[in-house]
């Protein structure tokens, strides 16, 4: 097979072929950025997601054929940098959030963009002084001798979320034994049923959530009672309520029944007792 001049690869066609179908078979398919990423976590990762998703790492240009092929044009656009695939049939914030926890602290390298901003804390460290202070001062973190040992006398933060990390910071860092990056797979997007979704609209707050759910559930169960609406759950809280709202307008109006005259008869002798008192 020719195409104009060049002649197409056989293995390269089956490959876009297989890529193709093999995107078509899941519900949810998406870009991952390898960028950085070591081999070690890579296969790692690609062992903890046996039977859950697949991660297919294939040349660029095999890629976007294929998802051009497969009728998924749209994730073309996010393909920069050392794109791989990844496919499954899940929940997609379920497969980004298991991404998300199965990261791992590790040191920063120069050229490193931390996510979020670096500080560093106040307190003692294991340095011995010497030359170690001099690399600390020169990324601005504030240290001095206490105790024999190199102390950071005051919070600081020494990179901002979405700066690169200098060749001096790094070097500070490591000396520190401080592991501010993360490393791990790092989802772009997930598509399904056509519906783009970016890494950063996938994070859900698991904890926030929870609360949030809690902080409802007790809502609901208050409004339930407080308007008198039962359900199965309340019913039972709904009627104690009620009889002790009865119990009490026959105190209040003194109302002779069952389960209130004890009621009334130590109210009585309450108020008894105090007029004795004032009688006295």
């Amino acid at each position: 097979m020719k195409k104009g001049r060049e002649e197409v690869n056989p293995e390269k066609i089956k490959a876009v072929e297989d890529l193709a179908n093999l995107i078509n078979s899941y519900d949810v398919i998406g870009i991952l950025d390898l960028y950085k990423t070591p081999a070690s976590v890579l296969q790692t990762t690609k062992t903890i997601l046996r039977g859950r998703a697949i991660i297919k790492v294939t040349k660029k240009n095999i890629m976007l054929r294929a998802l051009e092929k497969a009728g998924k044009e749209s994730l073309k656009e996010f393909t920069e940098g050392y794109p791989a695939l990844i496919l499954t049939k899940e929940d997609p914030f379920k497969i980004y959030n298991f991404l998300q926890r199965k990261k791992v602290s590790a040191p920063a390298k120069p050229g490193d963009i931390p996510e979020e901003d670096i500080e560093i804390k106040a307190g003692p460290t294991d340095l011995m002084p010497g030359p170690a202070i001099s690399t600390l001062t020169k990324v601005k973190i504030p240290a001095k001798v206490e105790a024999g040992k190199i102390a950071v006398i005051r919070d600081k933060v020494v990179a901002k979320a979405g700066e690169k990390i200098s060749l001096d910071l790094a070097s500070a860092l490591q000396l520190l034994k401080l592991k501010p990056m993360e490393i791990g797979l790092n989802v772009v997007v997930l598509e399904e049923k056509g519906i783009l979704y970016k890494g950063e609209q996938l994070f859900i707050d698991e904890e926030k959530v929870f609360n949030d759910f809690q902080i409802a559930i007790q809502n609901a169960f208050n409004l339930s009672i407080n308007s008198a609406y039962p359900t199965k759950e309340t019913v039972s809280f709904i009627i104690a309520k009620a009889f002790l709202n009865a119990k009490q307008l026959g105190l209040e109006a003194g109302i002779i029944e069952p389960g209130i005259i004890e009621g009334l008869l130590a109210k009585a002798k309450l108020q008894a007792e105090a007029l004795k008192a004032k009688v006295g």
